[in-house]
């Protein structure tokens, strides 16, 4: 199995990149977060996930910026009806971390907001993924704080808006 590889960035495309390792090209197709971390450099390492579509010859590697976005694809991947494009467009959408945080707070409108995602998917994402990343399996201890600390400010926030403060004041401080 391929972990990573790295060399020098031949071609760069929001969707695509091209790595050449001593002669050889890898295409690797790629997420936006990705893409922004790629754009302006000359030279990349990249972690790789190796998908074998099922009866078909097609052999396709997907490139990672780190390996918390990679695993958190091959979790994507690992629910029933998510294929890679999906997961890759998931990952164009939104940050791993704020993907965790929707799955936690089972925000399905966040989820669903993603081109290609619909209610029932993303309901069915919560229910098989939400277990995973709160045992810890999927999530790094920054997600899940945040995502407690963000519960408590929207209750501070709409305890202050109930005792007569402007919403655009109680964001401000």
């Amino acid at each position: 199995m391929i972990d990573y590889i790295s060399g020098h960035i031949a071609e760069l495309s929001p969707t695509r990149v091209v790595i050449d390792n001593h002669g050889i090209g890898y295409s690797m197709e790629i997420s936006l977060q990705t893409f922004a971390e790629l754009e302006g450099k000359e030279d990349a390492k990249l972690f790789i996930h190796h998908h074998l579509q099922n009866n078909s010859d097609v052999e396709l590697y997907y490139g990672f910026s780190n390996r918390d976005e990679r695993s958190l694809f091959q979790t994507i991947i690992g629910v029933s009806g998510v294929g890679v494009n999906s997961a890759r467009m998931i990952l164009s959408s939104l940050s791993a971390d704020e993907f965790r945080s929707a799955i936690l707070s089972e925000n399905v409108n966040v989820i669903k907001s993603v081109k290609g995602i619909g209610l029932k998917t993303a309901q069915r994402m919560i229910l098989e993924l939400k277990d995973k990343i709160v045992k810890g399996e999927e999530a790094s201890a920054s997600a899940r704080f945040r995502e407690d600390s963000s519960k408590v400010s929207e209750e501070a926030s709409s305890a202050l808006q109930m005792l007569g403060f402007n919403k655009a004041n109680v964001n401000h401080a």
